[in-house]
């Protein structure tokens, strides 16, 4: 379902590989030019994010846009079969060794934030990439809720029971290795509910990346931020 965001109308189709992702966003450029009206998007391997906006019309949405994300769906309908679907790759049953990354944010620290998490399988391809807004909190706990969060959908939908968690956040990394004491008593519940969801697992383990291979989960994080404020102001 195409959403209303300050940045314009959105929607994000994610699709089986790289081919069939970059087979519609050609599809969707031959639909934009007939139509001179031209999408923002950008493609991550086998996801396509699209925005519209009118620019004549001091960037808002309107019919024009409407009109163009009813042609872009078109576009995407024969290719369900094939295994297209939107926001997220189809779900498998189980799947028993997973990455999972995981970040969050918060603009203020305290002020309005969320977590960000993608789940891929071992061979890189996502399937769950997802964001949640936690309203008013500080960074480190919309950190560890990412964390939370993301575990907890590859235990409950995937049944994994191997998963290596990547993290730009050096505290929450080093804090579940043992290898930082936890002085913010505030940090306490959700780092030992975290704990407690490793045990359920075969086996967790933590690396830290640089903020630049985290890209994808820092997405989902300002993706949620941006929606759940410009539908405050509205």
């Amino acid at each position: 379902m195409w959403q209303e965001t300050k940045h314009g109308l959105y929607k994000q189709y994610t699709f089986h590989d790289f081919r069939s992702a970059w087979g519609f966003m050609q599809r969707v450029a031959e639909a934009a030019e007939q139509a001179n009206h031209h999408p923002r998007w950008q493609n991550e391997w086998n996801v396509v994010d699209i925005w519209l906006n009118t620019h004549e019309n001091g960037m808002r949405i309107t019919d024009k846009d409407r009109e163009l994300a009813q042609t872009i769906d078109a576009l995407v309908e024969p290719q369900v079969a094939n295994g297209v679907e939107s926001n997220v790759a189809k779900k498998s049953t189980k799947i028993t060794e997973m990455q999972l990354y995981a970040d969050g944010g918060s603009r203020g620290n305290p002020g309005p934030s969320a977590s960000g998490y993608v789940l891929l399988d071992m061979d890189g391809q996502p399937v769950l990439r997802a964001g949640e807004y936690l309203g008013v909190t500080t960074n480190n706990q919309a950190e560890y809720q990412a964390l939370k969060l993301g575990l907890e959908h590859a235990l409950h939908d995937y049944q994994a029971h191997e998963v290596h968690v990547y993290m730009d956040s050096m505290l929450v990394v080093n804090q579940m290795k043992n290898i930082f004491k936890i002085k913010n008593r505030d940090l306490w519940p959700i780092h030992n509910a975290c704990v407690e969801l490793t045990k359920k697992f075969e086996k967790v383990s933590f690396d830290h990346v640089p903020r630049e291979l985290n890209k994808a989960a820092d997405t989902e994080v300002n993706k949620a931020l941006d929606e759940a404020l410009a539908n405050e102001k509205s």
